[in-house]
């Protein structure tokens, strides 16, 4: 149990460390990215710096299985280094029973990954997108899904507009029994719209059957409502930005998205997205045990045996090789090429099943 308790605390510290060492380059690079996409607008190094801190925890949740693989590859090259490994071997203890810490460790932080860091990147993903809208339009513009319906705020110079729609197709270019209500830049109602359908074409929506109320004080809206067979309705919102809004799954927190999921078919969208990457992050645990051990299989050895250079290239390699299989195997998912369970828990699986068999064929071999 105390061996188990020290392989487990130095696993944590070199984990930890590179951790600290990714994320310093990571939000130093990323800041030299957000001064050139906002070096033409008026945003401040205070404003560039805040939005470098909320994209980081995306990437840093990203690259969990790097940090996986180059943790356990420093904890095994430094018990061999300190013959450590040896000693432990001839004590009588095998391999795979030194590999329980380091695993149980990433079980934990798998766990802690899915369940906490993955809402806080939620969280922090919206509101970058946010922030990074309203500095570059001066107005933001956002997309839920409801019991409701379907809700969009739409922004610019003119106010703020707020669309609700009881559904949509597939790909939200065109809403049905849709109500625009617009607000002046002041925050008050100025118009009500509604109608039957509404089109997204470049630079407006065009709507269908729509009835046009006036919210001015001092008029009476129903006595100066009017109708329009087709009316236009200025627009800075894009179909690729009202997909990037309603298309990524991680901006939904875990626990919220069998519920968003229900919704999201309810509003007429294909929530097939959503299930291969509910199903990915529920996975993620297994396949950071898989990459431990494809770590292990490679560098657990004495450093007499030579190679110790092309041992870590090798397992850095092959855990890059199964983090592309699993993105793959997620987008066939999105695709509808493969089953959803298939997708998401036939890589975690197949990474440990294929570290076990090197880990074996290394010691009984």
């Amino acid at each position: 149990m105390i061996l188990h308790l020290y392989f487990a605390r130095r696993f944590a510290m070199g984990l930890l460390l590179i951790a600290t060492v990714l994320t310093a380059l990571i939000v130093l690079v990323d800041l030299i990215d957000q001064t050139r996409r906002f070096s033409d607008l008026s945003v401040s190094f205070g404003q560039r710096l805040g939005l470098t801190f909320l994209n980081a925890p995306e990437t840093i949740n990203q690259i969990l299985p790097l940090i996986m693989i180059l943790g356990t590859v420093s904890l095994f090259i430094s018990l061999a280094w300190s013959s450590e490994l040896v000693v432990m071997r001839a004590a009588g203890r095998s391999a795979m029973r030194a590999l329980v810490a380091p695993v149980t460790v990433a079980l934990l932080l798998g766990l802690f990954a899915t369940s906490t860091l993955g809402p806080l990147v939620a969280a922090t993903s919206k509101r970058y997108a946010t922030l990074s809208e309203t500095y570059r339009s001066g107005g933001a513009s956002a997309l839920s899904i409801s019991e409701n319906g379907l809700w969009l705020r739409q922004g610019g110079a003119q106010g703020q507009t707020v669309i609700r729609a009881s559904r949509s197709n597939a790909d939200a270019s065109v809403l049905y029994d849709v109500t625009f209500v617009a607000y002046a830049p002041q925050g008050g109602p100025v118009r009500r719209i509604e109608a039957a359908s509404a089109a997204l074409q470049p630079g407006g929506w065009s709507l269908r059957q729509a009835k046009v109320w006036p919210l001015t004080t001092g008029l009476n809206p129903e006595a100066n409502a009017a109708t329009h067979d087709i009316l236009v309705v200025p627009s800075t919102l894009t179909l690729d930005r009202i997909r990037e809004s309603l298309g990524t799954p991680a901006n939904v927190s875990i626990w919220d998205m069998p519920q968003f999921i229900t919704q999201l078919e309810q509003a007429g969208f294909s929530a097939r997205r959503h299930h291969v990457w509910f199903q990915s992050e529920l996975a993620r645990p297994v396949f950071l045990m898989g990459m431990v051990l494809v770590a292990a299989a490679f560098t657990m050895r004495h450093t007499r045996f030579g190679g110790t250079g092309m041992a870590v290239l090798a397992a850095v390699l092959l855990g890059f090789g199964l983090y592309f299989i699993r993105s793959f195997a997620q987008i066939l998912g999105e695709n509808g090429q493969i089953p959803i369970m298939l997708a998401a828990w036939a890589p975690p699986v197949a990474s440990i099943l294929l570290a076990l068999g090197l880990l074996l064929q290394a010691e009984d071999g």
